[in-house]
């Protein structure tokens, strides 16, 4: 079953500005995306945009918070996902609106405390692979062979989440994270290969530069690359995709299952 989460950025960063909201303006987006057909909400107040600075976790739950609720209130039954690196917003949403999924660019290597948390909350989490800090991740975009790299990172963190008791977690191999664009198009050719690893893929492309620089394009402009490449991770083997255009990925699910009905 293929799943959709879509995204809501509550910060004035994230580097597609249409993605970008209030507080207010979240509940508005969130029932423009459940009524497109989101599987999740997958709502952050860090921007993660290469150069990007972190955000402290005061800082993200004042952004956060009002979002969650209102949110919550709204749409009782919506599934949540959080995009942090930080434990600590995770505790305070759990507090708050109760169980979410843990949406970590890291994989828990910004917050020593994120992956005894999740395990001790018993939340689904999608562990992402980057290197360094979204400011100082294009540095650190070497490698013999990506894809080796990737696997050797997930079988890594496998041990640690067994360890945690993390039972539910998704492999996001981090398309545009410490990855230059012709590594991140190996990445995808090759998708294939992270299935030795037994977890369900989550594919992020929507409107990155992957999508939009070798056609020499914006972000605005980049909706038919970017639905391009969903569909090339659906065939690698993606079961998850987080986009800003839902409806349109709805369609492109609806087509690739067709083919391979």
């Amino acid at each position: 079953m293929i799943k959709i989460l879509g995204i809501i950025n509550v910060n004035e960063d994230s580097f597609y500005p249409a993605s970008r909201t209030t507080a207010d303006g979240a509940v508005l987006r969130a029932a423009q995306l459940l009524s497109e057909g989101a599987d999740y909400l997958d709502i952050g107040a860090a921007s993660t945009r290469p150069g990007a600075g972190l955000l402290t976790e005061r800082e993200e739950w004042k952004r956060l918070e009002d979002a969650l609720k209102g949110i919550r209130k709204a749409f009782p039954d919506a599934k949540i996902s959080i995009d942090t690196y930080n434990s600590g917003t995770i505790r305070r949403a759990y507090d708050t609106i109760g169980p979410v999924m843990v949406n970590d660019i890291s994989a828990g290597a910004l917050d020593k405390d994120m992956i005894p948390t999740v395990g001790k909350l018993g939340l689904e989490y999608i562990a992402m692979h980057m290197r360094g800090t979204p400011r100082t991740m294009m540095a650190m975009a070497t490698y013999d062979d990506v894809v080796t790299a990737v696997k050797g990172y997930f079988w890594e963190f496998s041990a640690k989440a067994e360890d945690a008791g993390i039972k539910d977690w998704i492999l996001d191999p981090g398309f545009g994270f410490a990855k230059t664009v012709k590594q991140n198009y190996e990445l995808l050719a090759r998708l294939s290969e992270l299935k030795d690893l037994g977890r369900p893929i989550l594919a992020g492309m929507s409107r990155k530069s992957m999508a939009y620089k070798p056609l020499e394009i914006t972000p605005e402009e980049a909706l038919p690359a970017t639905q391009v490449l969903n569909f090339k991770a659906l065939e690698g083997g993606a079961t998850w995709l987080r986009v800003h255009d839902v409806a349109e990925t709805v369609r492109t699910v609806k087509v690739f299952e067709m083919l391979n009905a």
